[in-house]
């Protein structure tokens, strides 16, 4: 499993990407694979404030849907639009092309609650 150690992850497998203060967020490697073709994803909280572990969109794969959860608290700022036409960008590519939402982080400070990638390795492993 690729495991990025520039990212943040959720037990929920979600991953964190800080960038000043906004901060892209998607599913993991794992996580897609574990779902296995994904077929649709769904966001309608864009221009929304949600807080850590609230639901922000819906990840629709050919075997299960599954909520996707904040990793922490934040505006919705957009949703990736390829992943309109095109959810399986997140089957090949969850890290960089496959993102789903970026976020404006509302506490800084909820980050450093995430596991980094050798914390997430274990958890997954175990």
């Amino acid at each position: 499993m690729n495991v990025p150690a520039n990212l943040k992850y959720t037990k929920d497998h979600e991953w964190l990407k800080i960038e000043g203060e906004h901060a892209y967020i998607g599913i993991s490697d794992f996580a897609q694979h574990e779902l296995g073709d994904i077929v649709f994803v769904e966001v309608e909280t864009v221009g929304e404030i949600l807080g850590k572990h609230e639901s922000f969109g819906t990840i629709e794969a050919v075997k299960t849907v599954s909520d996707m959860y904040m990793p922490v608290g934040g505006e919705v700022l957009e949703f990736n639009e390829d992943l309109t036409t095109s959810p399986e960008i997140i089957n090949k590519d969850p890290y960089e092309k496959g993102w789903v939402i970026k976020i404006k982080v509302t506490n800084p400070a909820e980050i450093a609650e995430l596991m980094d990638a050798t914390q997430y390795e274990a958890q997954i492993q175990g």
